[in-house]
């Protein structure tokens, strides 16, 4: 693990996978390497009442609903999609599911509008081919056609940003369970072995781009995942990410409280204005989800441990804010600066505290790039 820049869950979480498994005794679905129960306890953590020797730390945040409707798709070999806006946590539970089912998070398709065919079925090494022509074994499985041999969870990210001729190719995955290989005379069908499925995610503000057809559509069960608007929740998932960050980068430093307060307020305070706007150009063009709160504290987090005194300070997070969000010029600016003279610089004034250097921060930011 210390060779990896990001571990997948399965590596990062394998000793807790391994004790679990050795103490799990509920039936199974199919191969699954842990049960159901198991599954949601490994997401979401576990609680006194689960009465379990040691304890489980909760690494998605959100309804327990999501998680059991998400567990119980899977168990019924359906394609389970999780769609929500940017920043909600669907890649990161999809990657979880697949970790606690079976030990393999990594059958990965990236959608984008560059994925073919191929990258969900197969393709060819060229070199084998000429040398001893098409079989099984010049023959380069996808990771869904992977995931399908092995009887595990593949996964699609990003569905809707495919083109339609390859999510039309899913639909006979999904109903078939097997994939044809024309091109071969003999063993010309990969058939998908128990406990195969496929988690997709879908970003709900790509509605458009390529939506899915209905025949697709029956062929999914829907998990929306909402925007996490607690408070609360919110600043357990920063603090959760953050502390990751730092664990990662090997950083010794802390995150005032008071400051986590005051990112969490002005992502609060944009969302409401985006939510008042009446035009597009009223509001910014960050999606202002929990990912970018994230990344604004990992910007000014790594500031102040490289160009600082490695203690994160107010101006350095508004000025991180600011740049992280002010990405059209002039509008996002504009609002922006609205944001800081209309909401910021009276709050500074009334609360004090942190509020005056993060005032600060974010004017000479926007100063600066205006």
């Amino acid at each position: 693990m210390t060779e990896m820049l990001r571990a997948p869950a399965e590596v990062k979480y394998a000793e807790e996978l391994d004790w679990l498994e050795s103490v799990d005794d509920s039936p199974k679905p199919f191969s699954w390497r842990l049960s159901p129960k198991m599954v949601r306890l490994f997401v979401l953590g576990s609680e006194r009442a689960d009465g379990l020797d040691r304890e489980i730390g909760q690494k998605w945040y959100g309804d327990r609903s999501f998680v059991e409707r998400s567990i119980v798709t899977l168990a019924s070999d359906r394609g389970l999609l999780l769609i929500g806006d940017p920043g909600t946590g669907k890649s990161w539970l999809a990657e979880l599911l697949a970790a606690a089912i079976c030990r393999n998070s990594t059958l990965v398709v990236q959608g984008t509008a560059g994925t073919t065919e191929d990258h969900i079925k197969y393709s060819w090494n060229v070199s084998m081919v000429i040398a001893r022509g098409q079989s099984r074994e010049s023959m380069i499985p996808s990771p869904i056609m992977t995931a399908m041999e092995k009887g595990v969870v593949g996964r699609f990210e990003e569905l809707t940003r495919s083109t339609s001729d390859v999510q039309d190719a899913l639909i006979s995955i999904l109903s078939e369970k097997y994939v044809s290989i024309p091109e071969l005379d003999d063993d010309n069908i990969v058939y998908a072995q128990p406990g195969f499925s496929i988690i997709a995610t879908a970003n709900s503000r790509d509605r458009g781009v390529n939506d899915l057809s209905s025949a697709l559509k029956r062929r999914f069960n829907f998990v929306r995942i909402p925007v996490v608007t607690n408070k609360k929740a919110e600043a357990e998932i920063v603090r959760f990410r953050t502390t990751e960050l730092l664990r990662r980068h090997q950083i010794e430093l802390e995150v005032p409280p008071s400051l986590l307060d005051i990112l969490l307020q002005s992502f609060a305070d944009l969302r409401a204005a985006a939510d008042a706007a009446t035009s597009d150009d009223e509001k910014l063009e960050s999606a202002l989800s929990t990912a970018e709160q994230i990344g604004v504290l990992e910007d000014a987090i790594l500031h102040s441990q490289f160009f600082g005194d490695r203690q994160l300070r107010a101006d350095t997070l508004g000025s991180s804010l600011v740049g992280s969000l002010a990405r059209r010029s002039p509008e996002d600016l504009a609002i922006l600066n609205k944001y800081w003279h209309g909401v910021v610089e009276p709050r500074s004034k009334d609360a004090g505290g942190e509020w005056p250097g993060f005032l600060a921060g974010g004017k000479q930011t926007i100063d600066t790039l205006s």
